[in-house]
């Protein structure tokens, strides 16, 4: 049955002008209780022509917008229209012309004449993002939806009204005008913004991210995420970007700077390691291997302020795959052991905790990583690094669900993975051909994750231990 309300969101309520089914009368059936006995026809003749009738309704003043609709393609309006409505419009007055492009706060921009009136983004603010901000003034069809003076929506959820809307009326600034939905390759994903892991896709081309949404999972997220994260995808696409191998500044292929770094690394006493919970659970854990049982081995916390809601403190999406792991997050400790001696090689992957000055000290300083940082300035080698949204593997949430990420577009570099398995091939420690092998490795050392896959953890994650 076609509804213009809400699908699976029963906090804001139903919305269902379309939805009319055949009884004594006709109903509208998301709002219509169940009865003992009841009878319900939703393509009768008579029930075709009312869904016509309020479809007709919806049109005579929505404008003939589709070609420039950032909505097109995604837009129920214009299936419903296809699907239910008239063939061809009976109305011959001018349309009631209202504001087109009016700033809706800082993230989002209001086209009024493209509003159906369903009142979702209203019920969102109020019920939801907690904002009541959002109302119709006017009457009948000349009403228009705006907020009240001097309260724009401004909350870190707001982005979720772009994607309740059910037509073009509210556009996120963010990815206004910059791609057609057609032309756009969806994959499921995680946000790594912080340690919820909130379920997302993510929407490229041609080796370009031009947006991250929310994907629905009741255990997590269930279909909203926080604007914050939704926004975190701007560093795939930056142009300071690593690409090439470096050797004290000059740029080498892969296969010597695997070669030189694992020769070095395997010659080296006095090591230690530097991971992020930024990285997948695989890639920490072949970076554990790189240390060995006596290497101290941390993580770097991050924190900010979180909410009641999504948004957690912990700003990492893995910190609890790298506890689980074994590493700690005494940094300190690092720093320390550089200072007197005790420490000399030093591997840090995506993360720049340490001065300049005290990296100068060691003697082998190998990193990995995306951009440029002090650490990468300060680095004998420098491997870049792949972006969540280039590479496959695992995040851990703060609750204890594991999630699988895929890769959206091809890599500018190589995942982490991959750089620390052939670091490890060249060490003579281990041998991974697949991230499946490294999984199965993994599976097999840590209890929690006994008898799992890849390919047996679902689109919506699985629970395990911690």
């Amino acid at each position: 049955m076609p509804k213009l309300g809400p699908d699976k969101q029963p906090q804001i309520g139903p919305d269902g002008k379309p939805v009319i089914v055949f009884g004594p009368k006709l109903l509208i059936a998301c709002n219509t209780p169940v009865a003992e006995g009841m009878v319900v026809h939703t393509r009768s003749p008579k029930v075709q022509k009312a869904r016509e009738g309020v479809m007709e309704f919806l049109l005579i003043n929505h404008p003939l917008d589709c070609p420039i609709c950032d909505q097109a393609g995604e837009c129920r309006l214009q299936e419903y229209s296809v699907d239910y409505g008239r063939a061809e419009s009976r109305f011959t007055e001018d349309k009631v012309h209202k504001p087109k492009k009016t700033p809706l706060g800082p993230k989002i921009t209001l086209d009024d004449e493209r509003c159906i009136l369903c009142s979702r983004c209203i019920r969102f603010m109020k019920e939801l993002a907690g904002q009541d901000c959002l109302g119709f003034v006017q009457r009948g069809s000349h009403s228009t939806l705006t907020c009240y003076p001097g309260h724009e929506p401004n909350t870190n959820y707001d982005l979720n009204i772009v994607d309740l809307c059910p037509v073009g009326a509210l556009t996120s600034n963010d990815f206004r005008f910059q791609q057609r939905v057609w032309f756009l390759k969806e994959t499921k994903s995680i946000c790594p913004h912080c340690a919820t892991g909130c379920n997302t896709v993510l929407w490229s081309r041609e080796g370009i991210v031009y947006r991250q949404t929310p994907r629905e999972n009741p255990s997590v997220n269930q279909c909203w995420m926080c604007d914050e994260g939704r926004l975190h995808y701007k560093f795939i696409n930056d142009s300071r970007r690593l690409t090439l191998p470096t050797a004290n500044g000059t740029p080498i292929s892969w296969a010597e700077a695997v070669e030189q770094v694992a020769a070095k690394w395997r010659a080296t006493e006095a090591q230690a390691i530097i991971g992020s919970a930024r990285a997948t659970t695989e890639e920490l854990f072949l970076l554990k291997q790189l240390g060995g049982e006596t290497a101290p081995a941390v993580v770097v916390p991050h924190l900010g302020e979180g909410d009641k809601w999504l948004l957690n403190a912990d700003r990492t999406p893995n910190m609890a795959g790298a506890k689980l792991l074994g590493f700690g997050t005494n940094v300190a400790r690092i720093a320390d052991g550089i200072r007197a001696g005790a420490i000399r090689a030093l591997m840090v992957l995506g993360e720049d905790p340490l001065e300049e000055e005290l990296l100068a000290r060691l003697e082998l300083l190998v990193v990995l990583d995306i951009l440029p940082s002090r650490a990468t300035r300060a680095a004998h080698y420098v491997l870049p690094s792949a972006t969540f949204a280039e590479k496959q593997g695992t995040f851990i949430n703060a609750k204890g669900r594991i999630q699988r990420l895929n890769a959206a577009i091809a890599p500018l570099a190589r995942p982490d993975w991959q750089i620390l398995a052939g670091l490890l091939r060249g060490t003579g420690t281990a041998k991974y051909e697949t991230i499946e092998d490294v999984f199965a490795d993994m599976a097999r050392v840590i209890p929690s994750l006994s008898g799992l896959s890849l390919s047996k953890i679902s689109d919506q994650g699985v629970e395990v231990a911690l």
